[in-house]
């Protein structure tokens, strides 16, 4: 194969590459627009930050995408848990605004945390 073959398709690849780096930031950027909703209705009705239930069953669904997409189910749940953990914490700076006495001694754990 010939460099400008070989240097043609790794701009192929790579823009690719771009475009699906693009659109999770978006899907990012969405996500937490929804999660600050969820956030400050929890806080408003002095709910927890974090849902063990809820917590429960998106690690289980997770883990069954990802071995349907056959992604590394460890990675997976790494990624979801600093993302989750991100959440958590604007979840209990929300509660904290509205009520400073709710979050009282609260620690924030970043492993096992949906929100």
């Amino acid at each position: 194969m010939e460099n400008s073959d070989i240097t043609r398709q790794l701009s192929v690849f790579r823009q690719t590459i771009d475009n699906i780096d693009a659109a999770l930031i978006h899907m990012l950027a969405e996500r937490f627009r929804c999660t600050d909703e969820v956030g400050l209705l929890k806080a408003r009705h002095q709910l927890p930050a974090v849902d063990k239930k809820r917590e429960r069953h998106q690690y289980e669904r997770l883990t069954a995408l990802a071995q349907e997409a056959n992604l590394d189910t460890a990675f997976v749940q790494k990624l979801m848990q600093f993302v989750i953990g991100e959440v958590v914490e604007r979840h209990r700076q929300f509660a904290a605004r509205h009520d400073p006495r709710f979050c009282k001694g609260v620690v924030l754990r970043t492993e096992n945390t949906i929100g």
